[in-house]
Formats: C-alpha cells, sequence, structure tokens
C-alpha cells in the first residue's frame, strides 16, 4: 500500500466573523421557527374548508372523530343545552301567553255579542294554538264568531 499525503487546512474565525460565515438556526434541519409555524398554522377558514371537503368521509356517530363529537363538543362549548332548556322554557311560556290571550278575547267576543262559545270549540281552538305558531288562529275566532 503507498501511502498518500493529505493536507489539512484549517480555518478560524473570529466570534464576528464566524457569526456571518455559519448558519446556526439550524435550518438545514428542517426545523421551523416560530414565526414560520404561527404562519404555516391552519387557519379557522382552513378548517372549514376541509371540513366542507371531508363532511361525508367523516363518520356520523363516534367518540372521536365523528359528526357526534363535534356536535357534542362545540355544544359543550357554547353551552347548547342551557340554551336548549332556556327556549324550551320560553316556549312553554309562550304558549300559556297565548292561552291566557286566548282565554281573555273569547271571553271579549261573548260580552261584545252576548253570546256563548262552546267549550268544544274552545278546546278546539286551543289545541290548534299548541300545535302551531300560526297567529291567525284568534281572528279566525273573531270572524267565525261575527258570521254566525
Amino acid at each position: 500500500m503507498s501511502e498518500k499525503k493529505i493536507d489539512l487546512n484549517k480555518s478560524i474565525f473570529s466570534k464576528t466573523e464566524y457569526q456571518k460565515t455559519i448558519n446556526t438556526n439550524f435550518s438545514e434541519l428542517g426545523v421551523n421557527n416560530i414565526i414560520e409555524d404561527i404562519q404555516n398554522s391552519p387557519t379557522v377558514d382552513d378548517f372549514f374548508i376541509l371540513y366542507d371537503q371531508l363532511f361525508y368521509e367523516i363518520p356520523e356517530r363516534g367518540d372521536t372523530n365523528s359528526h357526534e363529537f363535534l356536535t357534542q363538543t362545540s355544544g359543550e362549548y357554547i353551552d347548547f343545552k342551557e340554551n336548549n332548556e332556556e327556549i324550551q322554557a320560553l316556549r312553554e311560556e309562550i304558549t300559556q301567553l297565548r292561552q291566557d290571550l286566548l282565554d281573555a278575547q273569547i271571553q271579549n267576543v261573548e260580552l261584545q255579542t252576548n253570546q256563548s262559545i262552546e267549550s268544544t270549540q274552545i278546546q278546539e281552538l286551543k289545541n290548534q294554538i299548541d300545535n302551531s305558531s300560526d297567529n291567525n288562529i284568534l281572528e279566525d275566532l273573531n270572524n267565525e264568531i261575527s258570521n254566525s
């Protein structure tokens, strides 16, 4: 074997030259800095674009990664159950107020016309109010009594 001579060159940098010459950011290793991470993180718009694209691929039910999971966690976040209970209580109050208003208007019509309205007609109207959000029921009652 023949021996070959290899010359090694050693470069020495001062502290200021070192920082200008050598990249110390580890960018060659694929590590991002915080600003790059923030810029590359998905936005809310990006989420909803992906959600629309993946909508039918997401399972309907499941403990995680499902529509059921999304609605439960979002519902918990916005206090949906509490809001829903409040809405139900308000609906019940509206129904009661409608019934009270109907009773008062029936009494008013009976006093104006000197005619008694049959209890079956009243019950039918109350049932209509319970099953409908139509505010014209009371007008229909007034028209019906006026036409009799």
